[in-house]
């Protein structure tokens, strides 16, 4: 199992970004999939997560209405994009397959 995160970097607020996890290893079609993130000083949290149907999403209460989890089964790839960026968004984001399967994160910082 391997995952891959990408499209994180420097942004000023209320601006967006597209995060990408690209999945190898494994069934992808088959597996929930979840983007976390942990700030500097923080626990991790669970951002965002997907059903093997795109319909089956949940979501962090304070990214509800600014970030969207989607699914690409042909690509093998999970996507967060991310709007309306706020300082308080700044971390490493994580995807995250069960079993304890973690990528090497993407830093996203959100600064002016």
């Amino acid at each position: 199992v391997q995952l891959v995160e990408s499209g994180g970097g420097l942004v000023q607020p209320g601006g967006s970004l597209r995060l990408s996890c690209a999945a190898s290893g494994f069934t992808f079609s088959s597996y929930y999939m979840r983007w976390y993130r942990q700030a500097p000083g923080k626990e991790r949290e669970l951002v965002a997560g997907i059903g093997t149907t795109s319909g089956d999403t949940t979501y962090l209460d304070s990214v509800k209405g600014r970030f969207t989890i989607s699914r690409d089964n042909a690509k093998m790839t999970v996507y967060l994009q991310m709007n309306s960026l706020k300082p308080e968004d700044t971390a490493m984001y994580y995807c995250h397959r069960q079993g304890n399967y973690w990528g090497k994160g993407t830093l996203v910082t959100v600064s002016s």
